[in-house]
């Protein structure tokens, strides 16, 4: 006989701890199956077999399977196609029920309806929860019931949500799991990559870190933010411990988790911005897209040394400070004329800590085409920049060694006269579209 099961799927939260739909799973009335897939839709577009993400996710759910041993069970890990592991466990298990966490993005939610129709064809329920985020989908909404699309309403409309009722971080896992035995999960080498030098480790909430998260975040030599960034990626810690943390120490780090949520509701009610501007008028843009200038950007020989220290500290890690890519983000669109689409794209394929909202959102935010964006005529002069966050130019010296030698290469372009050609070409396009 089919053993009867409830399948927990573990997606964007890959911890035991403070799991709503774990524990709603784990509350209900039959042996809960632990599962992960590792979706083969999404690892055959990673062109580098050299992936920190895939290490980092691996690392977690490592010590995650770790966890599930003291419970008496073991993480069960498939590799292919959802819809088809979900076939198997069909085929294999007597399904009482699916249980996940909800995920936001456009392609997250077709493959969740494929899954969802599936299992409602045989009477199976399929239970999605709120845990990424503190308040999502119609939580936060304007008195006309439409979504916000300027943050400082939005925010301020969260924190009045917030103060009405905090959530209480949920109680720890219980044990109502399908006892079996331990067996470790695939090697990185089995799925087909590399170890890297991600090293996992569970993610710390630094007291004096927070604290002075105000005073520090804007300067990268400093290095004081959070690197909390894949954790939050990747349900390795809760957001309600991340909230409950701010608001003891920090409003400004508060504000940061707060545009994290912003922006993943920009994208779940108005996903064409994933392939176009979210105001449509900056689509008529007339980009230079000049391709050996996009390669110097990449490579951080711009000209421009905070640029390229920005650029050069994320082919080399994988991270850029958030400073830095502010200016790098800008400097790519208004100085040098390329498509934010090429920016983000680029980002995508390189930040350990990638998440298509955030990096969506920031990018239109610095090409002036999202809601709530930097004005077009708002010009981050990069040399400026240098001089107000990295006085004494630690962090460029750190990533650009040759700088101020015969061996760094002259500016691409004037500060000047980019400034003056995007200001042109933004408000022709503009014009145009009215």
């Amino acid at each position: 006989m089919k053993i009867k099961v409830a399948v927990f799927w573990f997606r964007r939260d890959l911890r035991l701890e403070d799991n709503t739909g774990l524990l709603r799973a784990l509350n209900g009335p039959v042996p809960v199956l632990p599962v992960f897939i590792f979706d083969t839709g999404i690892l055959s577009r990673l062109e580098d077999r050299y992936d920190r993400r895939v290490d980092y996710i691996h690392g977690a759910l490592t010590k995650l399977n770790e966890d599930l041993a003291v419970a008496g069970t073991r993480l069960h890990t498939y590799y292919g196609l959802p819809l088809d592991i979900f076939r198997q466990l069909w085929e294999q298990y007597d399904v009482e029920a699916v249980y996940c966490n909800r995920d936001y993005e456009p392609e997250a939610l077709r493959r969740d309806l494929e899954i969802l129709e599936f299992f409602s064809e045989r009477s199976v329920r399929f239970h999605a929860f709120k845990d990424q985020v503190v308040f999502d989908k119609g939580d936060v909404l304007k008195k006309d019931l439409t979504p916000y699309t300027v943050y400082t309403p939005y925010a301020a409309r969260w924190k009045e949500r917030l103060g009405s009722f905090l959530p209480e971080p949920l109680p720890n896992y219980s044990t109502n799991f399908v006892k079996t035995g331990f067996a470790a999960i695939p090697s990185l080498r089995d799925l087909g990559f590399l170890k890297t030098d991600m090293m996992f480790t569970r993610p710390v909430l630094d007291t004096a870190l927070i604290k002075h998260y105000k005073n520090y975040r804007d300067f990268p030599a400093m290095d004081h933010t959070s690197h909390l960034g894949m954790a939050l990626r990747f349900g390795t810690v809760s957001i309600r411990k991340c909230v409950d943390f701010a608001l003891q120490y920090s409003d400004e780090w508060l504000s940061e988790l707060i545009w994290r949520e912003f922006f993943m509701q920009i994208l779940y009610h108005f996903p064409y911005v994933v392939n176009g501007s979210f105001k449509k008028q900056y689509d008529q843009i007339a980009w230079c897209n000049n391709e050996k200038e996009f390669h110097r950007w990449c490579d951080g020989t711009t000209g421009y040394p905070f640029v390229d220290a920005g650029m050069r500290q994320l082919n080399q890690t994988g991270y850029m400070h958030n400073r830095a890519r502010m200016v790098a983000a800008g400097f790519l669109c208004k100085h040098l004329l390329i498509d934010w689409r090429w920016g983000e794209a680029y980002f995508a394929r390189k930040l350990n800590d990638y998440d298509l909202a955030a990096n969506n959102g920031n990018w239109q935010w610095a090409a002036g085409s999202g809601c709530d964006a930097a004005p077009y005529f708002r010009v981050f002069n990069p040399q400026l920049q240098a001089e107000k966050f990295d006085s004494d130019f630690e962090y460029i010296k750190k990533w650009v060694p040759e700088w101020g030698t015969a061996a760094y290469p002259d500016p691409l372009i004037d500060h000047e006269t980019a400034r003056k050609r995007a200001i042109g070409i933004y408000r022709d396009a503009l014009t145009a579209a009215r």
